[in-house]
């Protein structure tokens, strides 16, 4: 069963921003990777998922309840961490969370003082004068209060140090083995290697990929990691394989170069190399950082920048 449908999605903000004819799903008990950078067109598909934005064209539904058109119905059964934390003004962080208590007609505080715990909250402080971790925090509380059956997390873990990453991706796992529905928009890869059973690559607002996780373990795309005697072979090397069509380079870390090639594309690999004085060949596991940016390679190199 399919709880989250998004169907050729468009909404056309111009000057290329939005998202253009995406379409995905994400199935009952499945955890699934929304990845992209900063202006990807991430957030805009999550806001019209959760219905607080209509599309130009498609359809957005969530439990088969069309998006925009039951959005209340939606938020009663779904936990929703924005992207950007927007808090009302003049309430402090325990009067924020009894607001939401009556919005989420929660009647037992169990799992708010659980959660408040877990995640060290101290809601004395004026919403307007949190630190963004702790706003961050209160929006991971409130999301989480009433127990949803869907989590949809935009960028969730940004603003949270190192330790309370580790401790929000620690409970998503937990939440994942109960069965929770969880659609994750993230730009961090560790995240979305720990938590993902399948993924999307989302580049200007269309997405240019989607594979389940496992398809990195098995993949025809295979990385070899080529040395050479000196460095000048090795950019030789990288501007020769720059200009083919079998073969990319995705770093030169001085005489070694990072090269993508598929499986059928090896023999053209190889031959280039005889070329060459190889002093390394090895393979190297393919990590999902490296897959993502067969996709971002050229807007990287466009920007002066070898590699993220």
């Amino acid at each position: 069963m399919n709880v989250i449908q998004v169907e050729n999605l468009t909404k056309d903000y111009g000057y290329n921003r939005g998202v253009f004819n995406i379409s995905f799903f994400v199935k009952k008990g499945e955890t699934y990777g929304f990845l992209g950078p900063n202006g990807a067109g991430k957030s805009t598909a999550i806001r019209h998922l959760i219905g607080f934005s209509k599309p130009d064209y498609g359809k957005t539904s969530i439990n088969k309840f069309e998006s925009f058109a039951h959005y209340n119905e939606i938020l009663e059964y779904v936990g929703y961490i924005p992207g950007e934390i927007s808090l009302p003004q003049g309430l402090t962080g325990y009067e924020f969370i009894e607001m939401m208590k009556k919005l989420r007609k929660v009647k037992d505080d169990t799992l708010i003082n659980h959660l408040t715990e877990r995640f060290e909250l101290d809601p004395a402080g004026d919403t307007k004068r949190m630190s963004f971790g702790n706003k961050r925090k209160l929006a991971i509380v409130v999301a989480f209060m009433h127990d949803p059956d869907v989590l949809i997390l935009d960028e969730p873990t940004s603003g949270l140090d190192p330790v309370m990453q580790e401790i929000f991706i620690d409970y998503i796992k937990e939440e994942k083995k109960r069965g929770k529905t969880i659609l994750l928009s993230t730009h961090i890869f560790s995240e979305a290697e720990a938590l993902c059973d399948r993924l999307s690559i989302i580049k200007n607002g269309h997405i240019v990929d989607e594979f389940p996780l496992s398809k990195l373990k098995y993949a025809d795309d295979k990385v070899y990691k080529v040395s050479l005697e000196n460095e000048a072979e090795a950019s030789s090397l990288k501007d020769l394989i720059s200009h083919s069509d079998y073969a990319t380079c995705s770093k030169q870390e001085k005489e070694s170069l990072y090269v993508h090639v598929n499986d059928k594309d090896i023999n053209l690999l190889l031959k280039s190399l005889s070329n060459f004085n190889v002093t390394n060949f090895s393979h190297e596991k393919l990590t999902l950082e490296e897959y993502f940016m067969k996709y971002y390679i050229d807007d990287i190199e466009f920007k002066g920048v070898s590699h993220v």
